[in-house]
């Protein structure tokens, strides 16, 4: 891979993060109704906007992290010094993020497709964990279908299940 190719893969992978931070920041909500303000301590506040802000926090934290691990790559595949196994196991870590992101993004929308408010997914090696945004217990036919999605995406059989309200 040369460096043309590094930098192309690194350019698509901060435009995918930035789509995420914009698409979490569209879907949240613009204006407050004014009825719908109510007395809270600050305490009881900040604990029903963390419960509330858990995916998209989650999207965030999940993009910055991403964000700060691309320059260390893009260091070492672009230093004339490195050897190449460096450079080549770089460039795999970098394409293995870059679809893993993708990825994520593909079984949040198609969950989001399926009916569920609100998921958060993340590939972590050879295991995916789907938070699931829903009141009641997920029955077997929703679990089923969840992992489907999840396999149909990632070809990945490890999938662990949670559910946040």
């Amino acid at each position: 891979m040369n460096k043309k190719q590094a930098f192309i893969i690194a350019t698509l992978l901060v435009l995918i993060v930035c789509a995420g931070v914009l698409a979490a920041r569209v879907n949240s909500p613009l204006y407050v109704d004014s009825s719908e303000i109510s007395t809270k301590t600050n305490a009881q506040a900040g604990d029903k906007n963390s419960k509330g802000d858990f995916f998209t926090e989650s999207r965030l934290n999940r993009d910055q992290e991403r964000a700060k691990m691309l320059p260390t790559y893009q260091t070492i595949i672009n230093d004339p010094t490195s050897s190449k196994e460096a450079k080549d196991k770089m460039t795999a870590q970098l394409k293995s993020l870059t679809s893993n992101t993708e990825n994520e993004q593909k079984i949040e929308n198609a969950l989001k497709g399926k009916g569920y408010e609100d998921s958060f997914c993340q590939i972590m090696d050879e295991k995916v964990t789907v938070y699931v945004k829903t009141k009641d217990k997920l029955t077997d036919k929703q679990t089923k279908e969840i992992k489907n999605i999840v396999l149909g995406a990632t070809k990945i059989k490890d999938v662990e299940i949670a559910m946040k309200q």
